[in-house]
Order: structure tokens, then C-alpha cells, then sequence
């Protein structure tokens, strides 16, 4: 937007559009010489606002982006993991308890995990239902003939190893799970060392290759808890699809706005040497945004089509819910678009630079579907209750992965889209007003 400026009436004759073989004000006449580019460098005010600019979006860009994810492994604070004891055999002798309750029980008070995971002690149901709504990121399973085939490991039979499950869930995000399924690892292969000592002293008169066997008796078996298609980029096509629909809104909304102004004469158009100006069209700030918003629900239904088309029939990526998705995306984009109008319609010509802010270098960082908000500092997982990124990837990924459970984040996505339209309302609407009612208006006079 141009900076406010007193109401005038345009030209009551316009010259309709003017080009390139017009002479609009700026050009070079007898009485306005040329002005040359070595000159205006030595104009310090020339270079401050843009260097400026450009050394803090650069400096900021930097610290958000590289700040999400440069050490995830010490941000680490409570990443959800299931922990299962299904063990059904006696204790071994001299023991009260057989080995999955003493297993789940140490990993659970292990100091070495305390303020990095949240152990959820589930049973085989529970576990289901958190995998499939995606509120776990991996599972550590004591199955339930554990205890039974560790005490057959000092009989005559002692040929097979017991063996602990490690379930992944790779719909939460490939990150997330590999950084679950590596904790619940290194705790199978330390329950494994604890029991060989237990069975070494018990048994020292066994031969060497039995005492070999007993002093790490247990394998761990790794296994994918909650399958997603093939085509789901690893778990990652969520975070990308969401990105895409935030991408469709700024962008769209963007485009709609400069297009909007261009055509009202508020800018110039220029398409490599050829510019453009058209005649102001007397409007107030408040009817130029209903126009743009208007514009930006319109639009919004070919983005979200076109969205759709290229990723899942094009690109065949794993869609179920069609109907479902399309919707969401739509009311996604929307959002995005209604949101960027109302930051520019308030912010001006800096507009687009906030609402880049807003909603891509905030959003992005904090958005959750790639590297887990467990694992961000905790400037991110604030971020993340309001910024749009993660509201949107969640819903995405429960249509996509967890059968468009709303506990699985679809609730949550379509709560905060609600919010985020009803806000660009208020927010765009209210600062038009404002500027009407202070009588600063758009208009400018047109050049002779």
C-alpha cells in the first residue's frame, strides 16, 4: 500500500491508461536531467532503510531456521514413547517379579531418560489406539513369553534368544520415530546386559559358549507399529502438503493484493520495459479489503484444487479421505490468504515482509513435522500454539496417515483455522475502519 495520504479527487479527465510512450512524472524532461546511478550511490539515505532491512531479516532468518534444529538431540524434553509389559511367565528363582515388570520398571525410573522422554505405560489396546492417532512416537514391547525364554536359556534348549520389540511409528515423522526407536534401543540392549549378569552368577558352572550366550541374552526386534503407504515421502509428504497450502495462501493473497492495487491505480504495473499506470479509482480502505478477501475466497478454490491434482494424481501420493483433504485444504489456504490481506491491509508497504514473518520464518521452525517440538528449544514449542504451520500440519497428517482421527490433530487443525480466519476479520477490518474514520485515504493525484 502507499503511505496515507490527504483525500483528493483524481483526475476528472483521465488519460485512461498511460505506457511507455507517455510521459508520466519521474521521467527525464529539459528542465529534469537524467539522473545517474554513481550519483545517487553517494547518497547515504539511499543505503540505509534497504541494508538495514536486509541485516535483520538475514540475521533473524538465521537464528529461526538453524535455531529449530541444530542440536535436537540436547533439546530433547518428554518425547512421547509407549512402554508395554506383557510378560505372562513366573519369576525366574530367588526373584518376586518376572523380567518385563523389573524391565519396564527400570526404564521407566531410569535417570538417564527422565527429562527427555515421557514413558507411557500402555497395554496392547492402549498402544494401538496411541499409535494410531499419532500421540506416541514408538513403543517398547516386552512380549509375553519373555521371562519363560529368558529361564529356558540355562536348560539344554538354550538355542534361542528372548526378544524385546521395538515398534516405530513413522506417520509422526521420520525424525521423531528414528529418534524414538534409537532410545528404545540402547534401553532394550541395557535391560539385556542387567539380565546377563543376573544370569551368569546364578549359573558360573556353564560352559563358555553358554555364559557367552547368557551374558547378552536378549535381541531386539524393530518393527514399524503403525504402517503408512509408500508413497508418504517417509512420513514427511504431511509436513510438505501443509507447507504447500501455507505457500498457496501467502503467495495468492500477495498476488491478489498487488493485483487489486494495480488495477485501482493505486500501483504502477510494469512487465520488463513496458509500465503501466490506470486511473485511481475513488475507494476506501475498508471496500478495497472486502474486494481483496472476496477475491481471496475465490481463488482459494483453484489452489486447492490444483494443490490436489498435482500431489495426488499427478505425483500419486497416499491420499485417503479425498473429500476430507480437499476441504481442509481449502478452508487451509483461506486462512493463510484472509490473514495476509488483513497484514497488509494494516501494514502497508511493509505488509508482506510482517506476513512473511508470520507466516513462514515463525512457522516453519515451529511447525512440528519434522523435527519433533519435543525435541526445539522451548521458544519453538511456544511458537507452536498459534502459529499456523503446526495446526495445519497436524490435520493434514491425521487425514493422511491416522484416518482422520480428530484426536489425532484434526480437531486441533480445524479449531485453529476458525481462529485464524475470525482474527484476519476482526484485525483487517478494524485497522480499515480506523484509517477511513482518520480520513486517511488511498487516493493520489494523478500525473498531468
Amino acid at each position: 500500500m502507499s503511505s496515507a495520504t490527504p483525500p483528493q479527487s483524481p483526475d476528472p479527465q483521465p488519460s485512461g491508461e498511460q505506457t511507455d510512450g507517455a510521459q508520466p512524472s519521474g521521467e527525464p524532461t529539459a528542465d529534469r536531467p537524467q539522473a545517474r546511478a554513481a550519483a545517487l550511490l553517494r547518497r547515504p539515505a539511499l543505503w540505509v532503510l534497504p541494508t538495514v532491512l536486509t541485516a535483520l531479516v538475514t540475521l533473524l532468518l538465521s537464528l529461526l531456521y538453524m535455531g529449530g534444529i541444530v542440536n535436537p538431540t540436547d533439546s530433547l524434553s518428554r518425547l512421547p514413547i509407549a512402554l508395554v509389559d506383557e510378560d505372562e511367565g513366573r519369576p525366574l528363582p530367588g526373584q518376586r517379579e518376572d523380567l518385563g515388570k523389573q524391565i519396564t520398571d527400570a526404564v521407566a525410573a531410569s535417570k538417564a531418560t527422565e527429562d527427555t522422554v515421557d514413558w507411557r505405560r500402555l497395554d496392547r489396546a492402549g498402544l494401538a489406539d496411541a499409535l494410531a492417532a499419532g500421540k506416541v512416537y514408538g513403543a517398547l514391547v516386552v512380549p509375553a513369553d519373555f521371562t519363560a525364554s529368558v529361564a529356558a536359556l540355562t536348560t539344554e534348549q538354550a538355542d534361542t534368544r528372548p526378544t524385546i520389540q521395538v515398534l516405530t511409528n513413522p506417520g509422526v515423522g521420520s525424525l521423531g520415530s528414528g529418534m524414538a526407536a534409537q532410545i528404545n534401543t540402547k534401553a532394550a540392549r541395557q535391560a539385556s546386559l542387567d539380565i546377563g549378569r543376573q544370569l551368569t552368577a546364578a549359573d558360573r558352572a556353564a560352559d563358555p559358549r553358554t555364559r557367552l550366550l547368557l551374558s547378552d541374552p536378549v535381541s531386539v526386534a524393530q518393527q514399524v507399529g503403525h504402517p503408512i503407504g509408500d508413497h508418504s515421502g517417509l512420513g514427511l509428504s504431511a509436513f510438505y502438503y501443509a507447507l504447500l497450502l501455507v505457500l498457496g495462501g501467502f503467495i495468492g493473497g500477495n498476488l491478489i493484493s498487488t493485483g487489486v492495487d494495480t488495477s485501482l491505480g493505486y500501483m504502477d504495473s510494469e512487465l520488463g520495459p513496458w509500465h503501466t499506470r490506470r486511473p485511481t479509482v475513488p475507494i476506501s480502505r475498508t471496500q478495497t479489503l472486502v474486494l481483496k478477501m472476496v477475491m481471496t475466497a475465490g481463488v482459494s478454490v483453484l489452489a486447492a484444487t490444483l494443490v490436489m491434482v498435482a500431489t495426488v494424481t499427478i505425483l500419486g501420493m497416499d491420499a485417503p479421505h479425498l473429500p476430507m483433504l480437499w476441504l481442509f485444504s481449502y478452508c487451509a489456504i483461506l486462512a493463510v490468504g484472509l490473514g495476509v490481506q488483513a497484514i497488509n491491509a494494516a501494514f502497508g508497504g511493509i505488509g508482506q515482509l510482517v506476513s512473511m514473518f508470520v507466516f513462514i520464518a515463525l512457522a516453519l521452525p515451529s511447525s512440528g513435522a519434522t523435527v519433533p517440538l519435543q525435541a526445539t528449544p522451548g521458544f519453538f514449542r511456544f511458537l507452536s500454539t498459534f502459529e499456523p504451520m503446526h495446526q495445519l500440519a497436524s490435520g493434514v497428517r491425521s487425514i493422511l496417515y491416522f484416518d482422520a482421527r480428530a484426536d489425532a490433530g484434526l480437531a486441533r487443525g480445524w479449531i485453529m483455522i476458525a481462529v485464524g480466519t475470525a482474527a484476519a476479520l476482526v484485525f483487517g477490518f478494524a485497522m480499515t475502519r480506523y484509517y477511513d474514520r482518520k480520513g486517511l485515504h488511498r487516493l493520489t493525484p494523478q500525473p498531468a
